[in-house]
């Protein structure tokens, strides 16, 4: 069979789109390929997050400032350090493909927010070890701030699932729980975190 030379940069495009995974997962990249693919299950708007009251999900509203955090950096430090902030709170794990496609859209909406001085984020590692996270941070060069836990997850943040993302007010309330992934580089989630800053500003 002959190919027209012009056929080849097609016949190369669709080859990359196939071997490039391919090899990724063959590398052990595995959760980063599902979660590529689940990255585009987002953009089509049906995976939107439901902000939903945290009364209905949760019997104790009050966020638990004992949570303990570790920087990257090795830095121990906790949630009680942020106290007075609007706080978003992400559980995830970098063996957790859902987690891995949603974090592209959370690190823009950090981008966005971060020179707001009452809005602080929480990417909090559930994995075993702090290198992975580490690792898997630098390699995918996210900028929004990565914590490891550095000790037991107190039960205001106890989940059956991860990804979970609570939005915690100034005042120490949670007011938004949302259980597995979602596209949070939406408008109405920018104007929620804006509108709890400008309430505790007042």
């Amino acid at each position: 069979m002959k190919f027209s030379s012009r056929l080849w940069p097609m016949w190369g495009r669709s080859a990359a789109y196939v071997l490039v995974p391919l090899l990724l997962y063959v590398m052990g990249r595995q959760t980063e390929v599902v979660g590529g693919a689940q990255r585009l299950l987002l953009t089509t708007g049906l995976f939107n997050p439901a902000l939903t009251p945290a009364a209905r999900l949760v019997p104790n509203k009050q966020a638990d400032y004992s949570l303990p955090l570790l920087t990257l950096e090795g830095k121990p430090t906790s949630l009680g350090a942020l106290r007075g902030k609007v706080v978003f709170l992400n559980l995830w794990a970098t063996w957790c493909p859902p987690c891995v496609a949603e974090m592209p859209g959370i690190q823009h909406l950090y981008e966005q927010l971060k020179t707001e001085p009452k809005i602080a984020f929480v990417l909090l590692s559930l994995d075993q070890n702090p290198d992975k996270a580490r690792r898997f941070v630098a390699r995918r060069g996210f900028t929004m701030p990565a914590y490891t836990l550095n000790g037991n997850l107190p039960a205001a943040f106890e989940t059956g699932s991860i990804p979970t993302t609570f939005i915690i007010s100034p005042t120490g309330e949670i007011v938004a729980r949302h259980e597995g992934m979602a596209d949070y580089d939406r408008p109405e989630v920018a104007r929620l975190l804006r509108r709890l800053q400008t309430a505790a500003v007042k």
